[in-house]
């Protein structure tokens, strides 16, 4: 085995001494200067020229899977790929009207498409005359489109090979419904002139529908509609993302900012907003309302209220108290090992320690004890009656009557006797 071995280094070595002497190397020739000519980096050793790689070649360009020109050369897939989606109920109309175009885009691909009235559902599969072996996700993506109301003309065109979808779920991001309503109203804008921002800044086609925004176009412009959606979902209006990729739209059409980072460019937005304490409740102000037209109070008291004043309450709040300067540091706080020494706890031992600290946890057992029991014994406590009222038209009442009627009686007769 080792003379074997040996023999064929022995002609390989043979044949590699014939074919440098049949070709010599160039290191020993030299330049057109007289110089010797730069050795090749170890790197470099085995690089070959490519006559047919030029620079006018696009290596990142996409280009199209064609089908095969004679049919006899195509192989089928070994196995059927599938996919199914269900539609809404309104959708049923729309469908059966489109469905023949459907299964004719899909014939030029070698797919197949089946829609079950029935069940609610789109399927679509490969054939034996499938060549592409992508395209069965494109036409996933095609029937997920046309089930969330994407028209027929535009969800085709996810079939190109530069056209991708997203399909946004914007549902479970809010749980109040108002609020939900109101935000998804934000992307749309006025008249919808927000949306036509969001398509013509992103080069993506964008479509608003329940719970979900579908939007088709490239991946660049798909991930920055992503972005608008659920940040305007979490209350950050679509003109702030509007305004910072019109100014990048502007610094790409520069040549010499290529290269540098454009930061110092787009704007910063800041959320402005008060911090509210832990457990401050709103409390309404002191003083009645004041109209500013006649500083009458707003409660119908006709008083009228002077505003000279509020300036000054305004300076007053804004100037701080200036505090005394003093270049000696705060005293330290006393850390629990003095406070122990003060109260002489640190020198008593474990168990007397352990039993202090059962008699202070009683005590304050025994206080919320009573001040519960006192909280249950108020639902016990009678409330007080108001006193009863005398009944219209009681024989006392009728008594008194009587008499004050007879001596009035009385004082009017006696008073004609007089006259």
């Amino acid at each position: 085995m080792a003379r074997k071995n040996a023999a064929e280094k022995a002609k390989l070595a043979a044949t590699k001494a014939l074919e440098e002497a049949a070709n010599p190397t160039p290191e020993g020739e030299a330049n057109e200067d007289g110089e010797p000519p730069a050795k090749k980096s170890k790197k470099q050793q085995h690089r070959k020229d490519k006559p047919w790689d030029t620079d006018d070649i696009d290596h990142w360009a996409i280009l199209p899977f064609e089908q095969p020109v004679d049919p006899k050369n195509h192989t089928p897939f070994l196995e059927e790929s599938s996919f199914a989606t269900l539609f809404p109920k309104y959708r049923e109309v729309y469908l059966r009207e489109i469905w023949g175009h459907v299964t004719s885009a899909l014939e030029k691909q070698g797919l197949a498409g089946t829609l079950d009235l029935v069940e609610g559902s789109m399927t679509v599969r490969t054939t034996r005359k499938t060549f592409d072996p992508y395209i069965i996700l494109k036409a996933r993506d095609l029937i997920k489109l046309l089930a969330r109301s994407v028209p027929f003309p535009q969800a085709v065109k996810i079939l190109d090979d530069p056209v991708n979808c997203d399909i946004i779920k914007i549902g479970n991001v809010i749980r109040n419904n108002d609020r939900f309503v109101k935000r998804r109203q934000r992307i749309l804008g006025p008249g919808g002139s927000t949306l036509k921002a969001i398509e013509l800044l992103t080069q993506c086609y964008v479509l608003v529908q329940g719970n979900t925004v579908a939007a088709m176009g490239g991946h660049k412009g798909l991930k920055e509609v992503r972005k608008i959606v659920l940040d305007c979902m979490k209350n950050i209006h679509p003109i702030y993302h509007i305004k910072e990729l019109m100014i990048k739209r502007e610094l790409a059409k520069d040549p010499k900012l290529a290269n540098e980072n454009w930061e110092r460019f787009l704007p910063k937005f800041r959320r402005r907003h008060e911090a509210k304490r832990k457990g401050e409740a709103w409390a309404p102000p002191a003083a009645p309302a004041i109209s500013g037209s006649n500083n009458i109070a707003l409660d119908g008291s006709g008083e009228i209220f002077a505003t000279e004043d509020a300036p000054e309450k305004k300076e007053r709040s804004k100037l701080k108290e200036k505090k005394l300067y003093t270049p000696f540091p705060p005293a330290q706080l006393p850390s629990k090992i003095d406070l122990q020494l003060e109260s002489g706890e640190y020198f008593l031992k474990a168990s007397q320690k352990q039993e202090k600290d059962d008699e202070r946890r009683r005590a304050k057992q025994a206080a919320t004890t009573s001040a519960k029991r006192d909280e249950r014994k108020k639902a016990f406590v009678a409330p007080e009656e108001p006193t009863a009222r005398k009944p219209v038209g009681a024989v006392g009442e009728v008594k008194e009557k009587k008499k004050k009627r007879k001596r009035d009686d009385a004082d009017a007769a006696a008073a004609a006797v007089e006259e």
